[in-house]
């Protein structure tokens, strides 16, 4: 067994690997979130519990905790109009643009969705 998949296995939560884990285990070995993400999918091993709220969590079964908003602030707009490509931002993107602003992942997601942007691509390789 390597080091990251004994890592992996050892951190599981109800036979799944929670984003926020994965980061952990990342940042800790020094390995890049997208090889803790291939490894994990290689084990048949599923991410929960994203960041961002966009699956994972069992109570949300349907579309995750992201919901649109009443609206979205200009200034957060402007970032992440700045970060769309093709209709799309990257998951990278909204953590950086969420630490800019001072406000949660999630709350981030929810500024996208509600300005009809997708969140894509997942630094952990899930979407």
């Amino acid at each position: 067994m390597s080091t990251i998949e004994s890592t992996i296995m050892s951190v599981l939560r109800d036979a799944k690997l929670p984003c926020s884990f994965a980061f952990r285990i990342a940042k800790e070995n020094g390995w890049m979130p997208a090889q803790v993400g291939e490894e994990a999918n290689r084990l048949d091993v599923r991410i929960s519990r994203c960041q961002l709220g966009l699956f994972g969590y069992e109570a949300f079964r349907q579309k995750g905790l992201v919901q649109k908003l009443g609206g979205v602030p200009g200034d957060v707009t402007v970032s992440l109009r700045a970060a769309e490509v093709n209709g799309s931002v990257p998951c990278a993107a909204l953590w950086r643009i969420a630490g800019e602003h001072g406000l949660p992942r999630i709350a981030v997601a929810c500024a996208a969705e509600t300005l009809g942007l997708r969140i894509s691509p997942c630094q952990l390789g899930c979407f």
